[in-house]
C-alpha cells in the first residue's frame, strides 16, 4: 500500500474505447481515492498505457505521479484447454495536487408562474 490513507482503485483495461478508461480514472481521482491501479492484459496492455498518457497529458496534466509500473506473465487456459503464457501489467496513477473543490450552488428559486385568466 502507498502513503496515502484511501484504498487503492483498481481499473480492468479491457475491450472498451480508451476514452470510457479515462473517464473512470479522472474520475477516481477527482474523488480523492488513493492510487488508482490501472490492470491490463494481452493485447490491452496498450490500451492501459494509452489511459495512463491522455490522464496525465490531456485531462490532469501536472496532477498526477505515474510509478510504479509492474509487468508480469500469467499462465491461463485458452479455449481450445491448452496453457497459454499472457503479459501483465499493472500502473499505479496518484494524484499529486489536492482534489478542487466543487462549489455548491444555492438552490434557484422558482420562477413566478404566469398564469392567463381563463
Amino acid at each position: 500500500m502507498s502513503q496515502s490513507s484511501s484504498p487503492e482503485i483498481t481499473v480492468y483495461i479491457g475491450l472498451k474505447p480508451t476514452m470510457t478508461y479515462v473517464f473512470q480514472v479522472v474520475t477516481q481521482l477527482n474523488s480523492g481515492a488513493g492510487p488508482v491501479l490501472v490492470k491490463a492484459r494481452g493485447n490491452a496492455i496498450a490500451r492501459a498505457v494509452d489511459v495512463v498518457e491522455v490522464v496525465r497529458h490531456r485531462f490532469l496534466e501536472g496532477q498526477v505521479d505515474v510509478g510504479p509500473i509492474t509487468i508480469g506473465t500469467e499462465r491461463l487456459t485458452n479455449h481450445g484447454g491448452r496453457d497459454a503464457n499472457v503479459s501483465s501489467i499493472t500502473i499505479q496513477v496518484l494524484r499529486t495536487t489536492p482534489v478542487p473543490r466543487v462549489p455548491v450552488a444555492a438552490p434557484v428559486p422558482a420562477a413566478p408562474s404566469k398564469a392567463r385568466p381563463a
